[in-house]
């Protein structure tokens, strides 16, 4: 008797250690299905959120590709982000097919610091627009994108500075004052000369962006709305030019991100809502979504405008009637090796005969040489 009960007890027990495996296994595809759902929901609102993004599918990094570089100079270039950033001067939101961009950054992306750089390029600067072969097809950089869109302008990038940048993004003005008023504001320190232009600035911005704004009363640390900040990075007529107007640009986009990596989802959500669709890029679905993934972890680093060494001249350029204010690069080949040394730490870069040939030909057209 005693014997049938013990073994009575061990098939109770085996039955139940069976009903809490069986339980486990349960739970256990239960918490996968959870993680596929969970992961399939993702997917959907990432890619929803991609949608909303203008992609320009015309766009082909074969056509912009730089092949004059050698091998050595494009596994440096490899192991970074490159991206071309352009600030379109369009009235019309959204417009990105042409205009002149008075925007002109390259963003450079360190794939293991996360590091990010950015180098203005001044809008006036005196280059060759690309794949114009004739002597005289010379003009400011800002005219690139005017000329033949988004393509044209990374390959005067990339021709004049021995890059090979075969990504890029537009935006307007509409653009950044949005994500600065979703932000809530960047500050920053105006002087009294500045507060006066700014305010002047605002009137146009304002019209433009459908935005409001209240004028500054002086010079002082203010919290800047979308208006006022895109008005003061607008800002040119006092000292330094067009080269204290870039350092204001990249305040404000460094700003700008100081704020987002301090942000709350809620605000990221809105903003990728409200800005994605008054962007374009070459970006995809995935580039955007795998760069995504490291937002986070990125910081800013050095900034800078370039040339390094310029020097203001007016130009004739075949175009125009009379001569247009320029910035003309010093030697374009000593500030192509700089610009190589600031953004890869290639401090004994030589560049292409290409660059070496346009750095010759800009001298000649415009007597400005060093010494």
């Amino acid at each position: 008797m005693a014997k049938r009960n013990g073994s009575q007890g061990r098939s109770r027990s085996k039955k139940k250690a069976m009903r809490a495996k069986r339980r486990k296994r349960k739970l256990i595809l239960f918490c996968m299905e959870l993680l596929i759902l969970a992961g399939v929901l993702g997917w959907l609102w990432v890619n929803a959120k991609m949608d909303k993004i203008t992609t320009d599918e015309t766009f082909q990094a074969k056509d912009v590709e730089n092949e004059e570089l050698s091998k050595e100079t494009k596994d440096v270039l490899g192991e970074y982000t490159t991206i071309a950033l352009f600030g379109l001067d369009n009235r019309d939101s959204s417009s990105f097919s042409r205009g002149n961009s008075d925007v002109i950054m390259v963003a450079r992306i360190d794939k293991e610091t996360k590091e990010v750089r950015l180098v203005s390029v001044y809008r006036d600067t005196y280059l060759k627009m690309a794949d114009l072969e004739k002597t005289d097809a010379y003009s400011k950089a800002n005219a690139a994108y005017a000329i033949g869109g988004a393509q044209q302008a990374v390959r005067m990038l990339n021709t004049n500075l021995d890059l090979d940048i075969q990504e890029y993004v537009s935006f307007d003005f509409a653009a950044v004052a949005e994500a600065v008023d979703i932000l809530g504001g960047v500050e920053i320190d105006v002087t009294e000369e500045e507060s006066v232009h700014l305010n002047n600035y605002c009137i146009e911005t304002a019209e433009v962006t459908g935005k409001s704004y209240d004028p500054l009363p002086g010079a002082g640390t203010y919290t800047l709305n979308g208006v006022q900040a895109v008005s003061y990075g607008r800002i040119r007529y006092t000292a330094g030019d067009d080269f204290k107007r870039t350092e204001r640009q990249r305040l404000v986009v460094n700003k700008m991100v100081e704020k987002a990596l301090a942000s709350d989802l809620g605000t990221i959500n809105k903003l990728i809502d409200t800005v994605f669709p008054k962007i374009q890029t070459s970006l995809g679905k995935s580039e955007i979504a795998a760069m995504a993934v490291d937002a986070f972890h990125y910081k800013m680093g050095e900034n800078a405008g370039f040339p390094f060494d310029r020097e203001n001249k007016v130009v004739s350029i075949s175009y125009q009637q009379s001569g247009a204010d320029c910035v003309v690069p010093v030697n374009l080949a000593a500030n192509v090796k700089q610009l190589h040394d600031f953004l890869y730490g290639t401090t004994d870069y030589t560049v292409t005969e290409s660059v070496q040939g346009i750095s010759d030909e800009i001298v000649y057209q415009t007597g400005v040489n060093e010494g």
